[in-house]
């Protein structure tokens, strides 16, 4: 079984961390795809630019400025970082962002409502994916051929402009395209019952506790678009989702999700 694997920012940012989880990558057995983001370091960068990061609902707000930032750090310093540390450790990686190999194609998002169901959001320079925006042929020929595609979160509209889109939805659309098992990896190690306390992992998590949980506060801010991706990964054709820290890659452990 293909595996899909998405690791975020604050371990893209570390780089013991980076270098510990790239060599157990290495080590995972099968065909797999890697999905990074890379926002805390875009977000330093913007404020070393003094651009100021707008995050709303565990989005960002993408506009010029912002895409160009973005651009360079997650299809460059990232992205180059990351396959640099895979071939370090055997693993013939090939970092491609959307537009390389039409290997992703989005859609500009229109204006979203927010949470409050009235307050709507122009998110700017964002693209949209579905389970239909990969190549998947190329993808297939990749993995075919012992290659491990490292996709970032930018990819483009096929006219020539570029997009930002949330490397979790990258992730949870490509998993559904290919049919795959997806590995959300973060800095806690797993969805937590308590968020004060690191140890309170749910191990089985399925939509209606979810839910019963967002409405509690016990899950919020960026946790609710991964697990609304990771659910929506699930209708849509992933074999199987797990939450769980980038350390802990090669262990049974972590929260798994329930159809």
């Amino acid at each position: 079984m293909i595996q899909v694997v998405k690791i975020g920012g604050n371990i893209v940012d570390n780089p013991e961390a980076l270098d510990a989880f790239c060599q157990a990558f290495a080590r995972m057995e099968g065909p797999k795809v890697l999905v990074h983001g890379g926002g805390v370091m875009a977000s330093h960068i913007q404020e070393s630019l003094g651009l100021k990061p707008i995050m709303v609902e565990g989005r960002r707000v993408t506009d010029r400025k912002t895409l160009s930032v973005v651009t360079m750090v997650y299809a460059g310093y990232c992205n180059k970082t990351i396959v640099a540390l895979l071939q370090k450790y055997g693993c013939n990686a090939l970092g491609l962002a959307g537009c390389d190999g039409g290997v992703i194609r989005a859609r500009r998002r229109g204006p979203k409502t927010l949470s409050d169901g009235f307050t709507k959001m122009d998110f700017g320079f964002v693209g949209d994916v579905s389970p239909t925006s990969f190549n998947i042929p190329f993808i297939r020929d990749m993995l075919a051929g012992g290659i491990v595609p490292v996709l970032c979160p930018i990819n483009h509209d096929g006219q020539g402009q570029l997009f930002n889109t949330n490397a979790d939805t990258i992730a949870g659309s490509l998993a559904a395209a290919l049919c795959a098992g997806l590995v959300y990896c973060f800095e806690k190690k797993g969805v937590l019952y308590d968020k004060e306390d690191d140890n309170s992992v749910i191990p089985l998590l399925d939509k209606q506790t979810y839910e019963r949980y967002r409405l509690e506060g016990r899950i919020d801010k960026g946790m609710v678009p991964k697990l609304d991706n990771a659910f929506g990964a699930m209708q849509k054709g992933a074999s199987r989702v797990v939450i769980k820290h980038a350390l802990d890659l090669l262990d049974d452990t972590g929260t798994i999700l329930e159809a």
